[in-house]
């Protein structure tokens, strides 16, 4: 594996490139600035366009004018405390949080593949890696190396493990079967981006729900697919495990059993007690007008109910397991979370105040108007646009790794364009989640992806950058073509992408 392939340099062209980009949140710095000196460049030549939904003129706005040097001055602060996806997020990471430091979501992880059966170890460990969104960091610092290790105790190349592993963590990122942080990061996100249109546009967290149920099971098939018939089979001609040594399965603490035993019987009463909350019909999280629960509290709250759940169900975990033996424990164990979302709180500040630039300045109002008109002359369907947009977000994604930051760039472009050709925010932001989660395994920017070539390393003293990311490959193209494909047909059929979609 050492010959330097035509992908190899290929990829090493894509990382050169990369590196020269600047971090995300500089990124934002410069494009803020290159919006207001844009502006002033776009009013001073008269450029405009016609809504057409209200017939009415709109002006690009120079924000190098009295008006917008005190927009920018008083705004600077509400632009980022209302920016819809800084709130939900860290109110979702509060309770994952103490979900996570307490051990349960490794925990899970662990019990998960472990208990696998011979023939669906390898389904099992991608869909692991699906579900571990949920766990933040967890998947890839828990559920690679231990599939790697799995493996290899299973006779099968440990790196064909990893690589399963890193599929599902990573190229699944945007799927679950629960709702969790990535979902109100971008939903907040489109929001924001939709209202640039309609001022009353709200799109839920659960938006995209029913789809991404659906791209679970898929991607765990099509990993399934690619590991045993394509990467394993490559490995075992290519790959010696002679060299490795010392190879082990995490063992599981001793008061595992019992404090996950615990968790169960919490899980039971917690969803009995939200069911008595949502199904009767007066309960209290239904519509009080309406009686409706697509529309209700209870989705409009369904973060908080998920961070709640997670606080409780970890806090009685490691309380079981004596990882926690106050309640000191547990504030820092949100305290300690909250720290890690510090350049997260630092890029949503700047990616806010771009959001909000570009909405003052009307200029994606303008280009929303003129690019759906470009739209209309091609003749081609909305499902064929979808999956040009797909394909272009996935090509992005190689030089910008951030979900947040991308969305935070592209959204206030996209969902307004697309809304004026008659696609909805919630398909625009579940292309742009298909498009970004499937190119995350074969960019060296991804910010795991040497931590990945560090477990593959503990069995190929060789492998580089270059070498997962050819194994990675073949996972990322099938991901591309067959998630494009559910979401064209999920489209065709005029399935519900989530509820009241």
């Amino acid at each position: 594996m050492s010959e330097v392939t035509p992908v190899i340099r290929m990829l090493n062209a894509i990382e050169r490139v990369g590196n020269k980009m600047p971090h995300p949140t500089w990124l934002f710095v410069l494009l803020t600035l290159f919006v207001v000196v844009l502006s002033a460049i776009m009013a001073w030549i008269g450029v405009s366009a016609e809504n057409p939904v209200t017939g009415k003129t709109i002006e690009a706005v120079s924000l190098l004018s009295g008006e917008g040097l005190r927009l920018i001055l008083t705004k600077a602060v509400t632009n980022f405390t209302s920016f819809a996806p800084v709130g939900v997020v860290l109110v979702a990471m509060l309770g994952i949080g103490i979900a996570e430091r307490s051990g349960l979501l490794g925990t899970l992880l662990r019990r998960l593949v472990s208990a696998a059966p011979d023939s669906l170890l390898t389904f099992i460990v991608v869909v692991a890696g699906v579900l571990s969104s949920l766990a933040a960091d967890s998947g890839y610092v828990v559920l690679i190396p231990l599939a790697g290790a799995l493996f290899y105790a299973a006779g099968r190349p440990p790196l064909a493990g990893i690589a399963a592993a890193f599929a599902g963590v990573s190229a699944g990122f945007s799927a679950n079967l629960l709702i969790g942080p990535i979902d109100a990061l971008l939903s907040g996100i489109t929001t924001e981006a939709a209202q640039l249109m309609d001022k009353e546009a709200f799109i839920s967290p659960a938006a995209n729900y029913y789809f991404m149920v659906a791209s679970t099971f898929l991607i765990g098939i099509l990993g399934t697919i690619v590991t045993n018939k394509i990467v394993m089979p490559y490995l075992e001609k290519s790959q010696s495990q002679e060299e490795v040594e010392d190879v082990e399965v995490d063992q599981a603490g001793p008061l595992d059993g019992k404090g996950l035993r615990n968790v169960g019987l919490f899980t039971l009463v917690f969803v009995g007690l939200v069911l008595l909350a949502v199904l009767p019909e007066s309960a209290p999280l239904r519509h009080p007008e309406t009686g409706s629960i697509v529309v209700s509290p209870f989705i409009g709250g369904i973060v908080v109910i998920i961070s709640v759940y997670f606080a409780l169900a970890g806090a009685i975990f490691g309380y079981t397991v004596k990882e926690f033996s106050s309640s000191k424990d547990v504030i820092e164990a949100m305290e300690s979370t909250m720290a890690t979302m510090a350049g997260y709180v630092v890029l949503m500040f700047f990616a806010a105040q771009f959001v909000n630039y570009f909405g003052w300045t009307n200029l994606g109002m303008i280009t929303a108007i003129k690019g759906a008109a470009w739209l209309e002359t091609l003749s081609i369907s909305p499902v064929s646009i979808l999956l040009i947009f797909i394909v272009m977000t996935a090509s992005i994604n190689l030089l910008i790794g951030s979900a947040s930051a991308k969305w935070a760039l592209l959204a206030p472009v996209f969902v307004p364009m697309l809304m004026l050709s008659g696609i909805s925010p919630e398909m625009t932001q579940v292309a742009y989640r298909v498009g970004d989660s499937v190119t995350n395994i074969i960019t060296p920017l991804m910010p795991y992806f040497g931590i990945v070539v560090a477990f593959a390393q503990k069995y190929d003293k060789e492998a580089g950058i270059g070498n997962i990311a050819a194994v990675m490959l073949p996972y990322s193209i099938i991901l591309l073509i067959g998630w494009g494909c559910l979401l064209g047909l999920w489209l065709s059929m005029g399935w519900p992408l989530g509820p009241g979609v």
